[in-house]
């Protein structure tokens, strides 16, 4: 019996994506139209059969959110509606993310609102790379694999610093993930203790940790508007770091981030290439994209052959 074939398509998100993981996984994206009208209402055409195949939709629901997250959802509802066997959504960056919870009275779930709205337009799992908060893969009834890019961030900090660097957390609630670097390379953990006045606005307070004379690596899931991420960079040098650096998944680098991050002390900020750089982020000589194609085609190839998915979770 011949083997299933697998489709990958995608929306205009991050179509670079989208090819690199087709390079890795030698197939061909499926051609679709993903196109709008001229009041802006988004149109998909699938232009290949697709009935009883597994496909996978590669879409982050980057900037413009809600526009990229229209496609998403049509175009799971055109496979759907085309009799695909299996519709596995690959959000390399998932919006909303930071909505996982009440904030205040009478304020929305934005992120299990949009987890409802995938499953409704007929996805029957879900890849997503770093979450915001780990607890969003609950708001998912369907299978739901949460990767990691400490694996392609590894590869590019074993190379430049050993176990007398010291990995920055920016927040508390970057405790856990930070320590997950620092436990890979037997480095120091150190944290910066921030209170946060309103949204996109931080203060830092004070570090907890040795950073004297340390080269530091500050680890975070995003950077949006870079003020904690800067913040935090120079309240390690004004403790006494040699230098420091930066890795965050996703690069949304929003409003003034990039100007930020040219005038901070950082030395190097590492990003993935789940959300495109914006022509401002490509051309500042601080910001340095790497791949996570390898990881996102490995995770698909083993799903899509039933291999386990777990030594992906590091």
């Amino acid at each position: 019996m011949a083997v299933k074939r697998v489709c990958l398509f995608t929306g205009n998100a991050n179509r670079e994506l989208a090819v690199e993981i087709s390079r890795v996984l030698d197939t061909p994206l499926g051609e679709a139209r993903v196109t709008r009208f001229s009041d802006a209402e988004t149109f998909v055409e699938i232009r290949e059969n697709v009935r009883g195949l597994d496909t996978y939709v590669i879409q982050p629901t980057c900037n413009p959110v809600n526009d990229n997250l229209m496609e998403l959802l049509i175009m799971c509802d055109a496979l759907r509606r085309a009799s695909a066997a299996g519709i596995t959504a690959v959000i390399p960056y998932y919006g909303y993310a930071r909505q996982d919870r009440k904030v205040a009275p009478r304020t929305p779930i934005t992120s299990k609102l949009v987890a409802d709205l995938l499953v409704a337009a007929g996805v029957t799992r879900v890849v997503c790379v770093d979450l915001h908060a780990g607890q969003i893969q609950g708001f998912f009834n369907i299978p739901s694999d949460h990767l990691y890019a400490l694996p392609v961030f590894l590869e590019y900090l074993n190379s430049r610093f050993d176990k007398e660097a010291v990995f920055i957390a920016p927040d508390a609630g970057g405790v856990e993930r930070t320590r997950a670097y620092s436990k890979r390379l037997d480095a120091q953990l150190a944290i910066v203790d921030k209170r946060r006045e309103r949204a996109n606005v931080s203060e830092v307070m004070h570090v907890i940790g040795d950073v004297q004379g340390r080269d530091c690596i500050i680890v975070d899931d995003m950077i949006d508007t870079a003020g904690t991420l800067c913040n935090a960079a120079r309240a390690v040098m004004d403790r006494g770091a040699r230098r420091v650096v930066a890795c965050a998944t996703h690069g949304v680098l929003s409003g003034p981030a990039v100007q930020r991050i040219d005038d901070s002390p950082l030395e190097e900020v590492v990003v993935t290439n789940s959300i495109p750089l914006a022509p401002a982020a490509a051309a500042c000589k601080k910001i340095k994209p790497v791949s996570i194609a390898r990881l996102l085609g490995e995770a698909i190839r083993r799903i899509h052959n039933s291999d386990s998915v777990s030594s992906l979770f590091v």
